[in-house]
Order: C-alpha cells, then structure tokens, then sequence
C-alpha cells in the first residue's frame, strides 16, 4: 500500500511507543517507488531519516526491488513527502519537508534527483518560517539559476 504511515515503535528502554513517520510514493514511471522513513527507535524531535529507492519490479511485492538509499540527518520531524518538478525540465524531484520541534516550527527541506536508478540530494534549505511554502521557495530559488 503506497501512502503515510505512522509507524509505533518501542522506545530503548522499552516503556513507551513512538511514532515514527514513513511514507512511500509511487514515481511517474508507475514501477518505481520512494520510501522516506524516520530512525528506528529515535525521537521524533532530532535524528535521521532514511530515503530508499525501490524498481518495483513486481507490483505485488514493490518492496523487493531494492535499488539505492541513503539516510540523512534530520533536525525535526518529516513532515511530509513529495515528487514535483521544481526547475520545470519534466523531470521530477523528491522533497522532504522537515519541521524543527518546539516553539519556533521551522521548516527545512532537502531535495533528490532520482534518475538513473541513483538517488542524489541536488538542494537543502533550512530556516523557513513556519507558514512558509517551501515548495514555492525552491522553485524560486530553481529560476534564479
């Protein structure tokens, strides 16, 4: 099943369950598929994330076609996931947003080109108000170029 989920995990010492975010989305050539995953075990607030990126081969079993991934830091929690064309070359690429934890909600966002059957982080930035559009600032910041 593509979509989000929020995963339950036991916490190190066993006593609480902390959700954890994971999202697959399903890429244009309707095979391929992104995984983004927050660390097993860590909170919420800091840590990783992981970003997987699997062929699909069998559309029964997309999981078994493990092709690259990477994992990254992450100063907050993954707010969400996407595929978009920001430079407007046809070619899409996976953004994830990430919101810092406490009182401020900063925004953040990290972006990778998928092509090729490689994953490879083109973009990051960091420090956005917490209503701002990070989507609209990377497309921005993609015609300045």
């Amino acid at each position: 099943m593509i979509g989000s989920i929020f995963a339950l995990a036991i916490s190190m010492n066993g006593y609480a369950e902390i959700p954890r975010f994971i999202k697959q989305i399903q890429l244009p050539d309707n095979h391929s598929l992104i995984q983004v995953s927050e660390g097993e075990n860590e909170p919420r607030s800091i840590g990783s994330y992981a970003i997987r990126l699997y062929g699909g081969a069998n559309p029964d079993f997309p999981l078994d076609d493990f092709i690259t991934g990477q994992i990254h830091p992450r100063d907050g929690s993954v707010e969400r996931v996407l595929n978009t064309d920001l430079n407007g070359d046809g070619i899409g690429e996976v953004v994830v947003v990430i919101r810092s934890a406490g009182s401020g909600g900063y925004l953040s966002a990290d972006v990778f080109g998928w092509q090729n059957r490689t994953l490879k982080l083109t973009q990051s930035i960091s420090d956005l108000a917490p209503k701002d559009d990070p989507i609209a600032e990377l497309k921005r910041l993609a015609r300045k170029k």
